[in-house]
């Protein structure tokens, strides 16, 4: 003989709740997981770098999160629909950094640094248009200071890339 069990209405609704959230967390973890960068070619004081570009909301926030480490002229060059106040966290970033705010006219408006996990947001003192994010030191080091121009000589999305644009030497 098979026993009939009776839940609460309540029991279903909380046990559908926790189904709902656990989908809708594995989606997520998979969107993220899928982000894409452009890349981008930028000069400061005579230095050239190719770097990866964050042009989108969902690029933007995903940046450099989960890296164990960055190369040493490696970066992230993050670029606004327009110039704007900003404010960088790094909420699951594990690599020190620092982050230069370029205004829309390409200067250096600020260098700050970054801490990894720390949940403080880290605002520009203007409007600003992009941000590079590089390992922490890397502007000390190349004598790269507030005030210096940071000039954007070439920038691919992902979508071209994948089309086959190449970021020329």
């Amino acid at each position: 003989m098979v026993k009939q069990v009776k839940y609460s209405s309540a029991a279903l609704l909380c046990w559908g709740l926790f189904v709902t959230l656990l989908c809708f967390s594995a989606v997520g973890q998979s969107i993220e997981a899928d982000i894409e960068f452009g890349r981008a070619v930028v000069e400061v004081n005579d230095i050239q770098l190719d770097v990866e570009y964050a042009s989108t909301y969902a690029q933007r926030a995903r940046g450099l999160m989960d890296r164990a480490e960055l190369c040493g002229d490696c970066g992230m060059l993050f670029e606004f629909e327009s110039a704007r106040m900003a404010g960088f966290w790094m909420k699951n970033t594990l690599i020190p950094l620092d982050i230069a705010y370029i205004d829309s006219r390409g200067i250096i408006v600020d260098i700050k640094p970054l801490q990894p996990l720390d949940l403080t947001s880290v605002p520009s003192s203007k409007p600003v248009l992009h941000a590079l994010e590089m390992n922490q030191g890397w502007f000390a080091a190349n004598q790269v200071s507030e005030g210096d121009t940071l000039t954007v000589l070439q920038r691919f999305s992902a979508q071209e890339l994948k089309e086959g644009v190449r970021v020329s030497e």
